[in-house]
């Protein structure tokens, strides 16, 4: 689970990696958190938030608003809160007591003139334990994008890249002592996940609970060497 943060509001500034040619990429750290009016106690809901604001990237920061907003819906047709306050209110407005949610942004890495975010979640509404989800944004600050697979990905190169993941999934299986364990490979199979992130030396999958392990697991993440990816990644993001 997020670590909670101090009740009062407050906007840190970060250190910043130098980029290539581009200078340093600033970026502030904006963290609060909002409880239930009236509540008092321990069991009071609560809404912790922690995220980023680029001055110099308007766009980038939109982008990291609307994907924390888009970890807050439990369907994928809910609507969309209109901002991360209003989402606040409306959650406190409706929730019971211990009921939480905890968004986060963090700067996973700078290199190249990409700017990589790593995104965290932590919903509970009751029940046994919450619901965490994780998400990552590959920014490209050149393009004012935000860059999909099929963007980092030479033609005709997807099913390569899934088959590196596939075996970067056997590699964790050895790793982690499941191998052996016909039952846990026969039922909990490799497949693709839309969390990626391009790191300077490797490219890391990360996938929600229950997808490919047990809850128990947390968030398994694949890696595959950027070595093993020459002729499938555009040079350019090797």
């Amino acid at each position: 689970m997020l670590k909670p943060l101090l009740l009062a509001s407050f906007t840190l500034l970060t250190a910043c990696q130098l980029l290539p040619g581009g200078g340093p990429a600033e970026y502030q750290r904006q963290a609060w958190e909002q409880r239930q009016p009236g509540c008092q106690g321990e069991a009071c809901p609560l809404v912790n938030v922690d995220t980023l604001h680029f001055p110099g990237e308007p766009v980038l920061d939109r982008l990291i608003e609307r994907r924390l907003l888009e970890m807050t819906r439990l369907h994928a047709d809910d609507p969309l809160p209109d901002s991360l306050r209003g989402y606040a209110r409306q959650f406190l407005r409706e929730a019971e007591p211990e009921h939480t949610s905890y968004l986060q942004a963090q700067v996973r890495e700078q290199h190249g003139g990409l700017i990589v975010i790593e995104l965290s979640s932590y919903l509970y509404a009751g029940g046994a334990h919450g619901l965490p989800g994780r998400g990552f944004i590959i920014y490209e600050r050149s393009g004012d994008r935000e860059l999909q697979l099929a963007d980092l990905l030479l033609p005709g190169q997807e099913e390569a890249f899934w088959q590196l993941a596939a075996e970067a999934h056997q590699r964790w299986l050895v790793e982690k002592g499941h191998a052996e364990d016909k039952e846990f490979v026969a039922f909990w199979q490799f497949q693709p996940t839309r969390n990626i992130a391009l790191l300077s030396d490797q490219v890391l999958l990360k996938y929600d609970v229950y997808s490919i392990a047990p809850y128990a697991s947390g968030h398994p993440e694949l890696v595959i060497p950027k070595d093993a990816l020459r002729g499938v990644l555009k040079p350019k993001y090797l």
